[in-house]
């Protein structure tokens, strides 16, 4: 397993594994407990994934020592505030059954930003929390926070897959000291890219799978990774990335897949925002 450092001096996992879409709590407790026995220590989950229950329960179940694992949960924008930041830091603690998370990240640069995090560094202060970071932010936002901020954000977890390859993000991130984290690195499989076959000629030459070869791709480029799955098999292949390394070509080559759009929707988007968050921020305001 490679680790990175972060810049609160915290060592995190390159790999993990992440449980968003896996609403069934049965579901979801095999898959953490498929996953940490597979050899991954990085858990990714949120409160709007509703499973944090789920994945308590599989790392109690798991027998694993705490101090090896590396947990990670975000709070949602409807508890974008100061006070209730603080009773989301507490709730997602309860749920997961635990003393203490290992990254805790705001999901959305929506909301009372600044409010939730002077809680967010409060708990980091007080030990519950070993390191706090964002999701979503773009550079501009993510630098307001840096100014504003006493404790600066040690991750940034943003979508990243070829398809949308985020090199100024990456390197305005990577500027700041901030790491990049990449959610759905598959881009949930959209365009064929399990099939393509560009990333399937670079594969054969190593005996990996195209998504070996994308996770690879990611690893290299800095990035943090959670890729997901339900499959054992899947989860096993996916962490079998740490015995080949992907040439200079290679990377220029896959550089030329990018098509530089997110494959879900745009967080700048007032109707997309309106849509998607529109139910949590009008809670924030009536609250």
């Amino acid at each position: 397993m490679n680790y990175v450092e972060l810049n609160n001096g915290l060592k995190m996992p390159q790999l993990g594994f992440g449980v968003f879409q896996v609403p069934d709590l049965a579901e979801c407790e095999q898959a953490v407990l498929d996953a940490l026995a597979s050899g991954y220590r990085l858990i990714d989950t949120a409160a709007a994934y509703q499973n944090e229950e789920a994945v308590g329960a599989a790392i109690k179940k798991s027998g694993l020592k705490r101090a090896d694992l590396f947990i990670t949960s975000k709070l949602w924008v409807s508890d974008a505030s100061y006070d209730r930041a603080k009773k989301g830091i507490e709730t997602s603690l309860r749920k997961l059954g635990l003393d203490y998370l290992d990254l805790y990240l705001l999901h959305q640069p929506y909301g009372d930003v600044i409010g939730a995090w002077k809680a967010l560094e409060e708990a980091y202060h007080a030990g519950k929390i070993r390191a706090i970071g964002v999701s979503n932010f773009y550079a501009d936002q993510l630098k307001n926070l840096i100014l504003t901020c006493d404790v600066k954000p040690v991750i940034n977890q943003i979508e990243v897959n070829p398809w949308y390859q985020q090199e100024q993000e990456l390197k305005l991130n990577q500027a700041e000291s901030v790491q990049v984290e990449a959610w759905a690195p598959f881009a949930e499989g959209k365009h064929g890219i399990f099939q393509n076959e560009i990333l399937s000629q670079i594969g054969k030459k190593y005996g990996k799978s195209n998504g070996q070869v994308i996770l690879r791709w990611l690893i290299q480029r800095g990035t943090v990774v959670i890729p997901k799955s339900v499959h054992k098999n899947r989860m096993e292949e996916n962490f079998d990335v740490f015995d080949f390394e992907l040439s200079a070509d290679d990377m220029q080559i896959i550089a030329k897949l990018d098509r530089n759009e997110s494959q879900f929707f745009d967080h700048r988007d007032p109707a997309t925002i309106e849509q998607i968050f529109g139910s949590s921020l009008a809670q924030l305001k009536t609250n």
